[in-house]
């Protein structure tokens, strides 16, 4: 169903000096967005099951799947908070969040908000054609300096895509990562990044995008074939874009809404 690279286990894969390495998925969605059906307990347990240590959720501008995945994550798993946010640029990842960044903004207020939450930014699918891509607007080069990451390898990118978003990773400095950009089960994992250190916090992520590896893989079209039946289910649901929880419903006590 995926063209993935089999996953070692965190206890198999260590550098040379003998430390153990983290594996993160920096880009991943839940039932919340409005084009995927994964439940979030669902896919942590893959995620676990698939040998991540690290998982960030990045649901279409709101947290509250996030937060579901983070309170349903098994040992050894740590679920970091995080959003999809569309700007008026084209879409950023933003992650250690505890409330959501509206959708609408300009992409340097945008930034500006998950500055002030003390959060990290990344640039995703940044010459995707077919997506909300900054790389389609000039104004990228000078939001360059402001990001923290480039997605260089998207799993679910078609065309020559993730090559320019790793000539400009390297043209303007930044860290590259490897997503899996998953929408369904099937995806959780394709896709990550091996690192030297512990990506828990904003600080630990910084220090360990230095040591990125790129573990490539592709999403089949099969499983992208779920995403436009989830748009439709989610549509009748009431959750099509735009018509979910606003962005204020996600609680700044990093609470779900059904433990508040």
């Amino acid at each position: 169903m995926t063209d993935r690279r089999p996953l070692e286990s965190p206890a198999s894969v260590l550098m040379g000096s003998g430390s153990a390495r983290a594996f993160i998925d920096l880009h991943c969605h839940t039932r919340a967005s409005f084009d995927s059906l994964s439940p979030p307990a669902s896919v942590v347990r893959a995620a676990a099951e698939r040998g991540l240590t690290h998982l960030a959720i990045t649901d279409h501008d709101r947290l509250d799947g996030a937060l579901e995945a983070q309170a349903a994550a098994p040992p050894g798993l740590t679920v970091i908070v995080g959003e999809e946010i569309r700007t008026l640029a084209g879409d950023l990842i933003a992650v250690f969040l505890t409330r959501a960044v509206p959708p609408g903004l300009p992409a340097v207020e945008a930034i500006a908000a998950v500055r002030e939450q003390g959060g990290l930014v990344g640039i995703p699918h940044p010459f995707d054609r077919f997506r909300g891509s900054m790389g389609r607007d000039a104004a990228i080069l000078s939001l360059a300096p402001l990001v923290d990451w480039v997605e260089i390898h998207n799993a679910r990118l078609v065309g020559r895509g993730n090559e320019e978003a790793a000539a400009f990773a390297i043209a303007n400095g930044l860290p590259g990562v490897a997503v899996s950009d998953s929408h369904s089960l099937l995806e959780v994992g394709v896709a990550y990044t091996a690192l030297d250190g512990d990506p828990s916090t904003p600080e630990g992520l910084l220090a360990a995008l230095r040591s990125v590896e790129i573990v490539p893989g592709r999403a089949s079209f099969i499983a992208r074939f779920v995403t436009p039946v989830a748009r439709i289910v989610q549509r009748a649901r009431g959750n099509g874009r735009g018509r979910g929880p606003s962005a204020d419903s996600s609680p700044a006590d990093g609470r779900p809404a059904d433990a508040r």
